[in-house]
């Protein structure tokens, strides 16, 4: 029951860290480890409970998602199938060449969310940003640290909208693609379907909390906070990867 109760705590927590900066396997990765999974299985548990703050997000972000839902299925399609490629590429190869690119992308997208874009940027049908969602689905699907932040500097540049409304979209979008991903592990991966109860409970209640709290960031702060948390993480993988 305590372990029950941890996990479903911890999927709450990092159910809202996942909707306000992007981080969530950063508290949920670690945690199934100490919790006693080996390293493949927490990875692919950790996947299919995520589906759940997909869910969660969508319900909380119905303000910020209003009138945007023909944009939202139009880049779902191109996330889905990048997810499931990912998702296909970690049941068949190593993870290690994704470990050693992964701290470079996601300090660079990092950095391009510090300067806020100019009114007027990008044009949601441009091709290198469609280009940009697929390979960073891909990248979810396959090894998943930060690939939030990574999303949410891709649609920063492609959407003239507030830092609410593209995270809104960033978290829908990237659900879809870890929904995906999670049904291959379903059927081909090693999931502990017994933790993956309390975690996803937890994940669907944080977040759907996460986009309140969204919402009420001032300004550009959920960028600099988004893109502060993704250089820590990069950091740490890097030292990681390289030492």
């Amino acid at each position: 029951m305590l372990e029950l109760l941890g996990l479903f705590g911890v999927g709450v927590f990092a159910g809202i860290v996942s909707t306000v900066v992007s981080l969530a396997s950063v508290v949920s990765y670690p945690a199934l480890l100490a919790f006693g999974l080996p390293p493949l299985s927490a990875n692919v548990t950790n996947t299919v409970a995520l589906m759940f703050t997909g869910a969660g997000a969508a319900a909380g972000s119905r303000p910020e998602l209003a009138g945007q839902g023909r944009l939202v299925l139009r880049l779902g399609r191109l996330s889905a199938l990048g997810g499931a490629s990912g998702a296909a590429l970690l049941l068949l190869t190593p993870a290690r060449a994704f470990e050693v690119v992964a701290p470079w992308l996601i300090a660079g997208a990092s950095l391009l969310l510090v300067r806020p874009p100019k009114p007027g940027h990008g044009r949601e049908d441009a091709l290198l940003p469609r280009i940009g969602i697929f390979a960073v689905a891909v990248y979810t699907g396959y090894f998943g640290a930060a690939g939030g932040i990574l999303m949410f500097a891709v649609l920063s540049s492609m959407l003239d909208r507030s830092p609410a409304k593209v995270n809104a979209m960033k978290n829908v979008i990237s659900g879809l693609s870890n929904a995906v991903a999670a049904v291959g592990f379903a059927l081909f991966g090693p999931v502990d379907w017994g933790a993956v109860g309390p975690l996803a409970a937890g994940f669907l209640l944080g977040g759907w909390i996460g986009p309140s709290i969204a919402r009420r960031l001032p300004g550009h702060s959920l960028r600099y906070l988004a893109a502060g948390c993704g250089l820590v993480v990069a950091v740490k993988l890097g030292w990681e990867s390289y030492t």
